[in-house]
């Protein structure tokens, strides 16, 4: 999923916001901004502070690309709806156990084990 620089600029134009305006807002530098337009993919923080800023939804600033991108796109609009019946959650945990929620259950406990392996050889 990629952050659109057009779909950004439409809807800061049309809250009457100049993109620099936009920036500030959410506190996200000019170069951060264009290095999340160059990027394959983005953050959710990132989206999240920018679509915050505009009064809109995540999903709405983002490029749909191919079926990975169709798939975390509905994950975020999944993690939003959960997030916004209870503020006090975070959003990249909610992704993120929607995302191991997707996986067949012996995957996720070969990758548990795996972890678990892997803390227990730093001891």
């Amino acid at each position: 999923m990629r952050l659109s620089g057009e779909n950004t600029k439409k809807l800061a134009g049309a809250r009457s916001l100049s993109l620099n305006a936009l920036l500030k807002r959410a506190g996200v530098s000019k170069t951060a901004y264009y290095h999340l337009i160059d990027k394959e993919s983005v953050l959710p923080r990132s989206i999240d502070a920018l679509a915050a800023a505009l009064g809109v939804r995540s999903s709405a600033l983002l490029e749909e690309a191919d079926r990975k991108s169709r798939r975390a796109l509905r994950l975020l609009e999944a993690a939003d709806r959960i997030a916004k019946n209870d503020p006090s959650m975070d959003r990249d945990n909610i992704r993120h156990t929607l995302l191991l929620l997707e996986e067949k259950p012996i995957e996720r406990l070969r990758r548990s084990l795996l972890r678990a392996r892997k803390l227990d050889l730093h001891k």
